[in-house]
């Protein structure tokens, strides 16, 4: 594999990897949403729309002979893959969805470090972006996830203080993506349309945990989980441009 191949392919694996931080909080969310009745068609439907992407997740990244100490990272973020659907199989309980959600945070923690080891590996300052972007579908689902904790009951501080800290955080980057010199159309228009989206988001977060405030957080994440793995892909792509 040439430089300019291996940059590239670099590129499309922090997207991928990267993935696994949002996919870890999804699963979650779907589960705790089972738990607590809300829209459960659609709840089944994100697990397994979920589930697919962990598994074809992996076949992408096995399609490229990575270095030792990336595929071990690698290896890393499969091993809490199995440790997240180990717990995902049992009937949603009090005592299961807390057991789900430590580990959902566990894997997005080892999917983060895999994300910056595959992020430093490249020699393309720009691949920040393509972290940065994919860390906004992560926080996007893991605000819903902890909305949703909060419902089912959860007195622990955690997620309460988290839900502040990431309204804080996506709203910072979505300004330093929209500040950064890597950009096309089609990055600004999603860029727009991920600030509407946020508002419809945030506003959701903002309702009392009643059924529909517990369905609006549902499907705003939804929507707004949409708008920034798409824009992910647009920032992969020009990166990709970039590094030619």
């Amino acid at each position: 594999m040439g430089a300019a191949q291996a940059q590239i392919a670099v590129s499309t694996a922090i997207n991928r990897i990267a993935r696994y931080r949002a996919l870890s909080q999804r699963m979650a969310k779907a589960y705790i949403q089972m738990h607590l009745g809300v829209l459960p068609d659609q709840a089944a439907s994100v697990m397994a729309s979920a589930k697919t992407l962990v598994r074809t997740g992996f076949d992408d990244l096995a399609s490229v002979p990575w270095p030792a100490e990336l595929a071990r990272q690698v290896d890393e973020v499969h091993k809490s893959v199995d440790g997240l659907e180990a717990l995902l199989i049992m009937p949603p309980t009090a005592q299961s969805v807390a057991a789900v959600a430590a580990q959902a945070d566990r894997m997005l923690a080892i999917a983060n470090t895999a994300t910056e080891a595959f992020e430093k590996s490249s020699k393309a300052s720009t691949a920040k972006l393509v972290n940065i972007a994919g860390r906004q579908r992560a926080l996007s689902q893991r605000l819903a996830k902890n909305y949703f904790l909060v419902a089912a009951g959860s007195d622990a501080k955690g997620p309460r203080e988290q839900l502040l800290s990431d309204a804080d955080e996506f709203r910072k980057a979505m300004a330093t993506l929209a500040a950064a010199p890597l950009s096309t159309p089609a990055i600004r228009d999603d860029l727009a349309l991920g600030d509407g989206q946020w508002v419809f988001f945030s506003s959701a977060l903002q309702r009392k945990a009643d059924a529909r405030g517990l369905a609006d957080v549902a499907t705003t994440s939804e929507r707004l989980l949409e708008v920034t793995d798409r824009l992910t892909g647009l920032y992969d792509a020009a990166l990709k441009q970039v590094l030619g």
